[in-house]
């Protein structure tokens, strides 16, 4: 890393450019974003399309943990650092998958910040027989690091399968550490099925649309979409949601179009009788309205004359606005206090 390059923000990203080490060829498995690492000259993996193309836009490479492209970079890699992730879960299974895919002694850093749980992460090494020296602490951040060894468990192990819905139409779902709602169906999405027959105009209807599922996570909404009949495509920004949905799908010998894109960006030009969502509304612990903003706001261009946007949210979020501003009107659906389904139809 040479003088020229900006600084790191990130406080993590401070830890590390403070250390010895040249990362140069190194892996950034899960990083945050920030120039400093987007600069240097190593290969991004993330699960997060934004970060991705990011790295790209700077010069750089980049993967999906999904990908092929990743053999090409197995050959001899320096080493890798791993962000640790808040979710416990997910951390665990980028050690498992880092273990599976990487060579055996392959140097590893993990770095995070302390009330993000990075200190967990002795207990986790020693449970999976690999040894562990903390490096450094900074900033509220520590780094510790590892190498990497062969492990009798699978990442797929981090995998599982839940059910939902009646006993008539139950479905099965794929669940990964690294989808919202991981495990369960929640409470807002719940509202949202069982406004749903009523909100696409019944059975018929349905079955005769061209819907999207937009923020698919594991799938639940794409299914039970497609269970009824529709003709489904479903997107997401994280891969994880999207490897979730096609194997939700598969599990319910269901079909379906899954696509990463951010918001309406791998669908230019194309149009829906219907695009139906429970958006997002965190980046990490911080609120963003950015991605619900971009839903709401062009989704009318993606919408056929006649066509609907069904979303629900939390009772207490700013939506009624946009969705007044982008449709000139709208209705809600279903209140319970706690989350509102809203519906604008494009006239």
């Amino acid at each position: 890393m040479n003088a020229e390059m900006p600084r790191a923000e990130n406080p993590v990203c401070q830890l590390l450019e403070r250390q010895d080490d040249d990362y140069r060829g190194w892996w950034w498995v899960a990083p945050p974003r920030d120039a400093w690492l987007e600069a240097g000259q190593g290969v991004a993996v993330s699960a997060d399309l934004m970060v991705r193309e990011a790295w790209r836009g700077a010069g750089g490479k980049a993967h999906s943990p999904f990908t092929p492209e990743l053999v090409d970079e197995r050959a001899t890699p320096a080493g890798a650092v791993l962000f640790w992730p808040k979710s416990h879960a997910l951390g665990e299974w980028w050690l498992l998958w880092l273990c599976a895919t990487l060579p055996e002694g392959t140097p590893l850093q993990l770095v995070g910040e302390n009330q993000g749980g990075i200190k967990r992460v002795l207990k986790v090494l020693a449970a999976l027989g690999l040894g562990c020296r903390k490096l450094d602490s900074a900033r509220r951040c520590s780094l510790f690091e590892t190498r990497l060894g062969r492990l009798d468990i699978a990442p797929e192990a981090a995998w599982t399968h839940f059910e939902v819905g009646p006993e008539d139409g139950r479905l099965t779902l794929a669940s990964h550490p690294g989808v919202f709602g991981h495990g369960k169906l929640d409470e807002g999405t719940r509202l949202l099925l069982e406004t749903l027959p009523d909100a696409l105009g019944g059975q018929a209807s349905m079955a005769s649309g061209e819907l999207l599922d937009m923020g698919c996570g594991d799938g639940i909404l794409a299914a039970w979409l497609a269970h009824g009949g529709a003709g489904v495509s479903a997107v997401d920004v994280n891969a994880f949601a999207v490897e979730a949905t096609r194997r939700s799908l598969a599990a319910n010998g269901l079909a379906g179009e899954v696509l990463e894109s951010d918001v309406y960006s791998a669908l230019a030009g194309r149009q829906f009788d219907a695009i139906i969502s429970n958006p997002p509304f965190h980046q990490e612990r911080a609120i963003d309205y950015g991605p619900a903003a971009r839903l709401i706001g062009e989704a009318p261009a993606h919408l056929r004359p006649g066509g609907a946007l069904i979303i629900v949210a939390n009772a207490f979020l700013p939506y009624p606005d946009r969705l007044e501003r982008a449709f000139g009107r709208f209705e809600v659906l279903a209140d319970d206090r706690r989350f509102r389904v809203y519906r604008a139809i494009k006239r």
